[in-house]
């Protein structure tokens, strides 16, 4: 994975993935505000505590060369849509050692293949650049939406589980490079 030096940043075709920083703040406090943007888990939206809780692990993440989800910017008009990146599930144990691919995307910009795009080229970047054999991707089976986008980018059933803490069921989806 890339160090501290070597922030990742890929664009696509109408997206920008880059690190997040720490003026994204305003912008993703108001996108995990939204209930449904941490709906499957939790239910509810973020505070404003918790969305600087999250950006600080973030950024202790890449700070330590480790994976860290990235900011989803329409180049169009420069916002930010939400998140996507890999991501180590170590709330997940029985799937370690892993890599996830996952994302969260604001409502306005759902339904418009930026969840797509985005998983695609993370794709190709743990593949070719990281190096990575396979990759899991792991949803809620509730959440019709990801498990589609997930099936999309190839992804196929590797278990039915249970979240060890939230007690919800969990569909964990695997990607090997030579599928």
């Amino acid at each position: 994975m890339p160090s501290r030096s070597e922030p990742v940043i890929i664009e696509t075709d109408r997206l920008l993935l880059r690190p997040l920083v720490r003026s994204d703040l305003e912008a993703l406090a108001a996108l995990h505000a939204e209930p449904s943007f941490w709906w499957y888990p939790f239910g509810r939206g973020f505070t404003r505590a918790e969305t600087v809780d999250f950006l600080a692990g973030q950024a202790a993440k890449a700070e330590r060369g480790e994976p860290a989800v990235a900011a989803v910017v329409v180049q169009r008009d420069d916002r930010l849509a939400g998140w996507a990146g890999l991501s180590v599930p170590h709330f997940l144990p029985e799937v370690l050692p892993a890599v996830e691919l996952g994302w969260r995307l604001g409502e306005a910009f759902r339904g418009k293949g930026y969840a797509t795009e985005a998983g695609r080229a993370w794709i190709d970047h743990a593949f070719g650049v990281a190096g990575l054999d396979e990759l899991v991707s792991i949803y809620e089976p509730a959440n019709d939406a990801s498990g589609a986008v997930m099936r999309r980018l190839g992804f196929h059933l590797d278990r039915v589980t249970v979240h060890p803490e939230l007690g919800v069921p969990l569909h964990v989806m695997r990607l090997a490079r030579n599928d």
